[in-house]
């Protein structure tokens, strides 16, 4: 499996933790988005690129990470294809991949702690698609997508 994360300063120092957990927990490659430093850049550079890297198939899923992860998954979210979620607990994490198939994973350095950054990112990272009745309400998602789509 592949990851793309990314972050802008805000979340910069948890992105480097989540690299770090991603290689030596989840036996993962990741591929690092940016940014690279805690100097001030803008979240929606870095939600569109790991929005990109994920739909364009060269990651399987995405982290996003800004201050509190509002910005950075709105950004991510402008990307066709992207679903990316916000998750402040264990439980939204699970159910963002059981219901949602979320492909991206967006955080709030500055809301969730490094151990619960650490619980959501596991359960994210274990939890699979349930399908079923969820696949027909993402296929709407889409249809809504498709609409409103200037391409």
């Amino acid at each position: 499996m592949k990851i793309a994360i990314g972050s802008d300063h805000g979340g910069y120092e948890l992105k480097q933790k989540f690299i770090e957990e991603l290689k030596n927990n989840y036996q993962v490659e990741v591929i690092d988005c940016g940014c690279d430093g805690t100097d001030s850049v803008d979240y929606p550079d870095y939600g569109q690129k790991v929005g990109e890297t994920v739909v364009s198939g060269a990651a399987d899923r995405g982290i996003v990470i800004c201050g509190t992860g509002i910005g950075i998954s709105i950004s991510a979210n402008k990307v066709p294809g992207v679903r990316a979620a916000l998750c402040t607990n264990e439980y939204m994490a699970m159910m963002t991949r059981k219901h949602n198939n979320a492909n991206v994973l967006a955080l709030g350095a500055r809301v969730v702690g490094d151990e619960l950054a650490k619980d959501i990112l596991r359960v994210w990272m274990t939890t699979e698609f349930e399908g079923g009745r969820h696949q027909r309400r993402l296929d709407k998602i889409s249809a809504i997508e498709a609409k409103y789509s200037r391409s």
